[in-house]
């Protein structure tokens, strides 16, 4: 291609970022609701159009307790980097997100483009939600369906994250906004009124699809369940009539229907026979109709969970309510869960507690208000799901990590963990060169290397009189290939940088068999290949055939061939797919 070639083409691109970028402006003018703010360049997401993400392990912060126990993954380096990767990675993947990003307090706590955010910043918060909007779109994408996100926040940014979700996410997926106590005491900085909570937002990647099976019972709620049925099943009774919201029969006419009542043996029917003749409507004492909270449909399924009771109402004689029975216990002899609220106060939730656990880890203050595992733990238990995988990219000392790690010695649970964090100094750098250390040196003293992986570590391997909870642990830094033209150079080059992403994708870390041409990596029920050369594919399928497991295979190819006809003699034995044309895909999307 000739130089002006190049330069039309250059020209080219230029006019249809800017056409873009004009039309995403004029449609954030004409916005009739909603969140609009001035979206401010950011260095990492720009160095992302010359320069791709890549991972690169470091081997010597590897943690093996036992290979056929599941790996957790600790990364460093800008988090918007790292939720790049995790596009390709773990797209569809995560059941749990939770974090907690800077509160953008003007108090040197949000640094952008390398420089702290101040108060007086005539867009300080512009800056803040351009920054969260870029990492909360990544991070949708790498939800299951039935996936969840949990930001902690205060009232700095709260109202602005709020619509910004509601639009990312969907109003409609908003769950709920959980108040905590995190500081009982109050706090003192605050100029007329003593703040004593934070909140956590809750977003859905569908409300639908959600599932929250809630949390174990107190004890206050444990002495409501005084019944004991003939199985010995202790159980209460929940009145079936809607007692407060939207309790009128006209707001939802099809929750109005009769019960009929066996006044011999208190059982309830939907239709009126011979036994069950006593009809019960949902009135209030006032007369007035109301509704049920179950359905018909609901009903039909569950009748073995209803009786009709008589109650005392001095207006209406022998009238008869429903009520639902419900079990202290599942089916499965498992403890039923409770509804979880929406303010929580319990002790364990101060702020304290989480300098505390530094403090017990390291000896001394390492870093500033950690969030407490028990805010964490809490929240993981609500999901209910014991293999899990939770994703923190704000991830800070580490506390998402240790909660994991805490929840599943409680419970015997395999939940996992992928944490993100920079290794931010603080401002620190410019008095650590001063002072003639190595950037090896420099960077032992940023909070992933001196807090997160070392506080990981100490809780896989015990601390003081702490018995160590065993895990494993693979730590990547991200690292870049620089790719300002999609050329044949530049695919050979990313393609060779993508091994370590490649055995983060499939989960296979341990290495079967390392040459030119082609690798070979497995776990503990699974094998991946990579190809870097289609003259190796016969060599290949000789290194593997052998192995009764699937496997999947990467294959190099200049465009998005995959060889299935090489493969057609084993193809029930591998998956295959293009590389780098299927990291190019993602990339393309998420840089667009």
């Amino acid at each position: 291609m000739s130089e002006n070639n190049q330069t039309k083409e250059k020209l080219l691109v230029e006019i249809e970022r800017l056409k873009k970028e004009l039309k995403e402006k004029k449609k954030k003018e004409n916005k009739k609701y909603g969140l609009v703010w001035e979206d401010k360049p950011e260095d990492v997401v720009e160095m992302c159009k010359e320069k791709l993400p890549v991972l690169k392990e470091v081997k010597s912060k590897e943690i093996i307790t036992d290979k056929n126990k599941p790996m957790n993954l600790l990364i460093e380096g800008d988090n918007y980097h790292a939720l790049s990767v995790l596009n390709y990675t773990h797209k569809g993947k995560i059941d749990v997100i939770y974090i907690d990003p800077p509160y953008n307090t003007g108090n040197k706590d949000f640094r952008y483009n390398d420089n702290y955010v101040d108060k007086e910043d005539a867009f300080r918060h512009s800056k803040w939600i351009s920054f969260m909007e870029k990492r909360l779109k990544l991070a949708k994408n790498l939800f299951k369906k039935t996936g969840v996100l949990f930001i902690s926040i205060d009232d700095n940014e709260q109202s602005q994250l709020k619509l910004l979700c509601d639009d990312i996410f969907g109003e409609n997926n908003f769950v709920a906004k959980i108040i905590i106590q995190s500081n009982p005491r109050g706090s003192q900085a605050s100029k007329h009124l003593a703040e004593v909570h934070e909140y956590v937002l809750v977003y859905a990647k569908s409300n639908d699809d959600l599932v929250i099976k809630g949390l174990a019972k107190s004890e206050e709620n444990l002495s409501e369940y005084s019944s004991i049925d003939k199985k010995g099943q202790k159980f209460r009774l929940l009145g079936l009539r809607q007692r407060g919201g939207e309790w009128k029969r006209e707001q939802r006419p099809k929750m109005f229907y009769p019960f009929f009542i066996n006044p011999a043996n208190n059982t309830v029917s939907l239709e009126k026979t011979k036994t069950h003749f006593i009809e019960t409507l949902p009135k209030r004492p006032t007369g007035e109709e109301g509704r049920w909270t179950w359905s018909k449909e609901k009903v039909r399924t569950n009748l073995h969970l209803l009786i009709g009771k008589k109650v005392n109402r001095k207006e209406t004689e022998n009238f008869y309510d429903v009520f639902r029975i419900d079990y202290l216990s599942n089916d499965n002899g498992d403890e039923a869960m409770s509804k979880p609220k929406t303010i929580w106060t319990e002790k364990e939730l101060n702020y304290q507690n989480g300098r505390t656990e530094i403090k017990d880890i390291f000896g001394e203050d390492l870093f500033d208000y950690p969030k407490p595992t028990f805010l964490i733990k809490k929240i993981i238990e609500m999901i209910g799901n014991k293999n899990s995988l939770v994703l923190d990219f704000f991830s800070g000392s580490g506390t998402t990590g240790h909660a994991v790690m805490q929840l599943n010695n409680l419970d015997g649970g395999h939940r996992t963990f992928i944490l993100c964090t920079n290794n931010e100094l603080n401002g620190a750098e410019k008095e650590l060169r001063e002072q003639g250390l190595s950037e090896n040196k420099i960077q032992e003293q940023g909070i992933c290397q001196r807090v997160t992986y070392p506080r990981i570590k100490k809780v896989i391997e015990g601390y003081k009189d702490i018995d160590g909870m065993p895990s494993n642990l693979k730590y990547f830094k991200t690292d870049f290939v620089d790719y300002k033209e999609s050329t044949d150079r530049n695919k050979i080059k990313l393609t060779k940088e993508a091994v370590e992403m490649l055995c983060v994708k499939e989960g296979t870390f341990e290495s079967v068999l390392n040459n030119k041409d082609f690798k070979i990596f497995k776990n503990h029920d699974h094998y991946s290949g990579i190809i870097f050369d289609q003259l190796a594919i016969e060599d290949f399928k000789k290194a593997i055939k052998d192995i009764k497991n699937k496997i999947s295979v990467y294959i190099f190819s200049l465009g998005d061939d995959s060889f299935e006809d090489e493969f057609e003699d084993i193809k029930q034995k591998v998956k295959l797919s293009p590389i780098p044309e299927a990291i190019l895909k993602v990339y393309r999307r998420i840089y667009k």
